[in-house]
Parts: structure tokens; C-alpha cells; sequence
């Protein structure tokens, strides 16, 4: 497990460190910064699951500016089909392959890594990537825990590396002209934000364990997991339902729109009381160790109010959107979807006011946020996604999470990122890490 006291060092080293480690990469020589017209962002793919055929979609609008150089998963299955996809649709020259992500680190000819692992592998990988001079592009949610989230703020600071969270709805077309009329006030200053995902979900129901698919590296794919055996429902894309690889309905489909939720809001602290509460609503039986819909609220220190919520009953959603938001202000409402489209009602009346949905829907961000992240490699330019803001929307995900798991209505610190009078829910902040993977290896 990484001590309390490793952490508290390796935090106190990162930031004196981060002005200087700043600095040597603005000044070092590497050929990806040269003033000349830059060489291509050289990409090692970790996690060649589901969302990568997403990012390669983006990725190949940009194929001036990237290659990429391998891919890495436990299962060779996955990259067989992720190197179709690249060869097909991105360069002609097949990546490398490998089952250990620390060859890809190891590859000095590696500028950026994509994670796209299932969450638990997120930190350890990002933070020992980031030690060896790698930028990053982590899937959302950064961290499995809360305490992860610092530790890759802190990570990115000493060692000067671009981290830019998964939340592509940062730099979609919709976003960007919802933002503007939010920061010019059309409905006032802002003082709650609702963020819902609202999705039928199928029974899973329970399965006896069994031996692995053949080839698969199953000891690397838990890593710091607890030891396990094999189950099929552990595995590929149903992982998210349990609490050792995700971290539920909320921080899967849930963290893109309470990230968006935390932007439309404007906060730029966490809150300082949580309340959560959630159960089995349409699930009986399922295999998830999530509740199948939940309920959390966030209070800020300013009185501002953040609602998540989550229901597998209904197909037409909310507002007409599966997931969205609705940011409440002073003056009206805007209902805000990833989906693509927005819709703003002012006054006591609710008259209506801009809208937009019709060329822009569909458009979530994929590619412009791929370009954002690859830019800022080049350059050295901060990202909309970076790793405190990712924080700020990750923590959200876990403070409700033990909420939930514990009393239900629970008040936190922002400054000390500690819970107040509950040494239940502050233990929930970390996790123990199975040796030798995960943290234990990660020194400052």
C-alpha cells in the first residue's frame, strides 16, 4: 500500500519540483518541440478495449500530427482487432504489440500515452508514465479512488507532463456555444446544476467462475486488484459493475455528465457536504455491486448545489436526452445534452431563448478533443481536461460513492480533502494496492 508518508512526500517533492520541471521542458531540445514544423506525436495505446475505436475515429482527422507506435493489452484479441482498425483507417505501418505496458514506457521514441484501461490500472500506469517523461490521455475517470486524484495532479507538476482526462464534451461545438452564453450571464449566475443519466439497463445475472480466454494474461489484467478467479461478467466492458476494476453507473456513463455538470456550475473547489442515496429500483438479482439507481447532492462552500442522478427505467430520458444536465440560474434555465443540443428559457415564464440541436447533434467532442490533447503536446499548452479539473469532477464520483456506502449524509473538508468525524469514509479515500503492482512501485 502507498503509506500516508510516501504520499505526503511524494506531494511535498512534486510541487517544489513542478516550477522547475516547467521550465527544463520548455527549454529542452526534444525533436517533438522544435520551432520547425513539428514531428508527429508519437502514441503508445494502452487498453485497446471498446472506447479506442472511438479514438481512433478521432485520431484519424489528425494523422498529420500522430503515429502510433504500439498497442498494449493482456488480451491479444483486442489488439488483433485494434490493429485492423489502425492499419484500415489510421497509417499504414502496424504498431508494436506487447502485453506489458512498461515496454511502451520504456520506448524513448514515445511521446504520449492514450490509457484506456479499466479504471483500477488508470493511476499506476498514468503516474509511473508521467515518470518516464510520457504525456497522458486517461480515460475518464482518472482515478479508481479518491486519493488517486492528487497523486496525478502532483505527478503531472513534477515531472511537467500534459494530462488531459477523457470529458470530450469539454471541446465539442455544442459545449463551446453553450459556454458562451453561460459566461455572458443569459441566465443569470448559476446556482444549481442537475446532471442525470437516465438508460434502460439488461439484467445481468449472475455467473459461476471459470478459466480465462486463452492467451489472456489474467494476473497482469487484475494487477492491483484483489486475487480473484476468473468470471466472465469481471471481464470485458461488465468490470464497470464492480467496485475492485470501476466504480458504477455513476462513474461510468455518469462522470461525463457530472464533469459537464461542474463546468456549466463554474465551481473550481469541492464541496463540503454530500448526501447519497440509491438502491435497487428495476435490477433484482443483477450482478452489479452498484445500486441500479442512485440519487447524490453536493454542497459548496458557497451555497451553490450540484444533483446527480441515475434511473434504469426509462427509455425517453430527461428533457428528451438520456443524459444530460439543466443549470439553473438567477434569470432561467439552459437544459444542456452531450448528445449535442442545448435550449435556454428565460424569466418567470420561461420564454424561450437560444437553442441549438440540429447541425451540432451527435457531435460529443471526440475529435476536436483528441486534436486539443496533441496540441498541447506539441506546444506545451494547458487542456481544458487537465488533471485538476478532471479532479474536481472524479472526486464527485467517489465523495458520493462512500456516501453512500456509509451514512448517507456525510461532510468533507476541501482543504484537508478529508471527510469531518467519519474515519469509516475516510478510509474509503485510498485502497490497498496488490503487490507488485499498482502503487507500491511508484517513488518519488
Amino acid at each position: 500500500m502507498f503509506s500516508s508518508t510516501n504520499r505526503r512526500r511524494f506531494m511535498q517533492q512534486a510541487f517544489h519540483c513542478s516550477a522547475v520541471a516547467a521550465a527544463v521542458t520548455a527549454m529542452r531540445g526534444v525533436h517533438l518541440f522544435a520551432e520547425e514544423t513539428p514531428a508527429k506525436v508519437r502514441l503508445g495505446i494502452i487498453g485497446c478495449g471498446g472506447i479506442m475505436t472511438a479514438h481512433v475515429k478521432g485520431l484519424v482527422s489528425r494523422n498529420e500530427a500522430a503515429s502510433i507506435a504500439w498497442l498494449c493489452d493482456v488480451d491479444p484479441a483486442q489488439i488483433e482487432r485494434m490493429d485492423k482498425s489502425i492499419t484500415r483507417e489510421f497509417q499504414n505501418a502496424p504498431p508494436k504489440r506487447t502485453a506489458r505496458y512498461e515496454e511502451v514506457l520504456g520506448d524513448k521514441d514515445v511521446d504520449a500515452v492514450i490509457i484506456a484501461t479499466p479504471h483500477h490500472w488508470h493511476a499506476p500506469i498514468a503516474i509511473q508514465a508521467m515518470q518516464a517523461g510520457k504525456d497522458c490521455y486517461i480515460e475518464k475517470p482518472i482515478s479508481h479512488v479518491y486519493n488517486e486524484g492528487p497523486l496525478i495532479i502532483a505527478a503531472a507538476r513534477k515531472y511537467g507532463r500534459v494530462v488531459q482526462q477523457g470529458s470530450q464534451m469539454r471541446n465539442s461545438p455544442v459545449t463551446e456555444k453553450a459556454e458562451k452564453l453561460l459566461r455572458e450571464g443569459i441566465i443569470g449566475q448559476v446556482k444549481v446544476a442537475r446532471a442525470w443519466t437516465a438508460e434502460t439497463r439488461t439484467l445481468v445475472k449472475p455467473l459461476p467462475d471459470s478459466e480465462p480466454p486463452r492467451g489472456v494474461d489474467y494476473d497482469r489484467w487484475l494487477g492491483p486488484a484483489p486475487k480473484r478467479p476468473f468470471n466472465k461478467h469481471r471481464f470485458h466492458s461488465t468490470w464497470r459493475m464492480f467496485a475492485d476494476y470501476g466504480n458504477g453507473e455513476i462513474g461510468d456513463d455518469g462522470i461525463h455528465d457530472i464533469d459537464m455538470a461542474t463546468w456549466g456550475l463554474g465551481v473550481t473547489t469541492l464541496p463540503e457536504q454530500i448526501t447519497a442515496r440509491g438502491g435497487r429500483m428495476m435490477l433484482d438479482g443483477h450482478a452489479s455491486e452498484y445500486p441500479d439507481s442512485m440519487n447524490v447532492s453536493f454542497e459548496y462552500p458557497d451555497g451553490r448545489l450540484l444533483i446527480y442522478e441515475n434511473y434504469p427505467f426509462t427509455a425517453y430520458g430527461m428533457h428528451g436526452f438520456d443524459n444530460g444536465n439543466v443549470f439553473y440560474g438567477t434569470e432561467g434555465y439552459m437544459i444542456f445534452s452531450r448528445r449535442g443540443a442545448f435550449s435556454v428559457f428565460l424569466g418567470p415564464k420561461g420564454m424561450p431563448g437560444p437553442t441549438e440541436g440540429k447541425e451540432l447533434r451527435g457531435q460529443r467532442g471526440y475529435a476536436e478533443h483528441m486534436a486539443e490533447f496533441l496540441h498541447a503536446v506539441r506546444h506545451r499548452t494547458p487542456t481544458k481536461a487537465a488533471a485538476e479539473v478532471a479532479h474536481r469532477s472524479c472526486a464527485l464520483v467517489h465523495l458520493g460513492e462512500i456516501a453512500f456506502r456509509t451514512r448517507g449524509r456525510l461532510d468533507f473538508d476541501p482543504q484537508t480533502e478529508r471527510f469531518v468525524d467519519c474515519d469509516e469514509a475516510n478510509r474509503l479515500l485510498g485502497k490497498d494496492y496488490r503487490s507488485p503492482y499498482g502503487l507500491n512501485s511508484i517513488q518519488s
